[in-house]
Parts: C-alpha cells; sequence; structure tokens
C-alpha cells in the first residue's frame, strides 16, 4: 500500500492533541462504566463492519477477527474491573475503609510495530475503557491502519478528543510526549528498547507511571496487566455511625 501521502504530526500536533484529551477526560471519566462498554462495543461491531478495508491494508483475517474479540472483551471488563481491584478493607477501628480504582488521566500510547490491528487495539482499549483519554503515537511501518481506525473511532460514538491518532515517526514524536507535563500515563509497546530507556527518562521529571515494553504475543490471554496500568487506587476513610 502506498502511504507516501501520510501526514508526519509534528510537536505542535503532538500538544494540541494532549489538549483534546485533557479537555474530553471529565465527561468521559465521568460517564458510566457500562456506557464506556457499550462505546467499546460499538468500536468492536464497526471493526467488524470494516473488515474487507482491513484486510485490503494487508491485516490478515485471523488478526482483523481477534481484534474484533479483543475489544469485546475489554468492553465487557469496563464494569466489571472495580469490583476486581477495588473493595472494603479489614481496619481495627471504627472506620469504613474503601479502597476504588479510578482513571489516570491522559494516556500516552506507542502503538506496536509488529501488529497493524490487534497491537493497536490492545493498547487503546484498556486505557478507555477504564475512562482514560488517549493519545496514540501509530507505529510508522503501519499508518494506514491506523488511519483506517481513527475513521471507525469516529463512528463509533466515541466522543471527540478521547482517542487522538498521530501517524509519522514516533522516534521524534514520542519524547515530547514522555516529557509533556499533561500526560499521565506511558505505554511503550511500541518503542526499542533504546528509546524505551529515552522515554522514561523524559517521564521521570513528571512522575509519569511507565508500562515497559515487553515481547508480546498479542493473540494470547492479555490479563489485566494494561488494565491496571491506567489506574490509580483511592481509598476513603469514613467513620462508622455510633
Amino acid at each position: 500500500m502506498d502511504d507516501s501521502n501520510v501526514a508526519l504530526a509534528s510537536r505542535k500536533d503532538l500538544r494540541d492533541a494532549v489538549v483534546a484529551a485533557r479537555k474530553a477526560f471529565p465527561g468521559w471519566s465521568g460517564a458510566t462504566a457500562y456506557n464506556r462498554g457499550q462505546v467499546v462495543y460499538r468500536i468492536a461491531e464497526m471493526v467488524e463492519a470494516r473488515r474487507r478495508e482491513f484486510k485490503a491494508l494487508g491485516v490478515p483475517s485471523d488478526e482483523v477477527d481477534a481484534a474484533i474479540d479483543r475489544l469485546v472483551w475489554y468492553a465487557g471488563w469496563s464494569d466489571k474491573i472495580a469490583q476486581v481491584l477495588g473493595g472494603a478493607n479489614p481496619v481495627a477501628g471504627p472506620y469504613f475503609n474503601v479502597s476504588a480504582p479510578e482513571p489516570s488521566g491522559v494516556a500516552g500510547v506507542l502503538a506496536p510495530a509488529d501488529s497493524a490491528l490487534l497491537g493497536l487495539v490492545s493498547t487503546v482499549a484498556p486505557a478507555i475503557v477504564t475512562g482514560n483519554t488517549v493519545v496514540l503515537l501509530a507505529a510508522e511501518d503501519h499508518p494506514l491502519a491506523a488511519i483506517t481506525f481513527a475513521e471507525v473511532l469516529a463512528t463509533s460514538d466515541v466522543p471527540a478528543g478521547v482517542v487522538n491518532i498521530l501517524t509519522g515517526r514516533p522516534a521524534e514524536t514520542a519524547p515530547w510526549l514522555a516529557a509533556h507535563a499533561d500526560v499521565n500515563t506511558l505505554d511503550l509497546a511500541g518503542a526499542d528498547p533504546e528509546l524505551a530507556v529515552t522515554l522514561e527518562t523524559a517521564a521521570a521529571d513528571t512522575l509519569k507511571r511507565v508500562l515497559r515494553p515487553t515481547p508480546t504475543d498479542w493473540f494470547a490471554d492479555p490479563g489485566l496487566r494494561r488494565l491496571k496500568s491506567h489506574l490509580e487506587t483511592k481509598t476513603v476513610w469514613h467513620p462508622r455511625g455510633m
């Protein structure tokens, strides 16, 4: 596929994407978990509707099927993750002590280079289903799949600013994403080892939570690792009535 006309995102594009993500965060994080699950499920339906387009871009049929299943799987976790990661804590005193997971804010994501669609979905879905908004740097080798996925999002009831996809050269834009003070978490799935070290160093100044890149079989059960990486735990103490 000819991708010679794909846009090369600039530092300004990245700043604008972060502004859009931050603006969208209150509304998206404030939506009910059930509603977010419905939206992610709708994304799965729209990927299925555009199956031929993804296949025409060179995405294998089994990867398209797996991406659809992965979106449905994450949609199902939307109203269950709080029950698994939160709960009442035993304390010695006249208090209720309750912990609950909450979204961190704006998530910066580097899409993996070894999976055009499934890897993309597997990094975006856990961030948004838990109430975060996303700035995604598309893999340089798969820009057209990312653009088509952006079109899917635009027709899937995803509010404006919730997912912001930038194409181009992640090695050039990722350092600005990692250092941006209004980005709260980083998923470095698409970073090579050398770039990952650079980005972790840049993220340290703003105390970002960083999910390091590891060799990943994108077809395998993803577990809860990425869901957890975009959540903060809030604990509330409340006195019991006398």
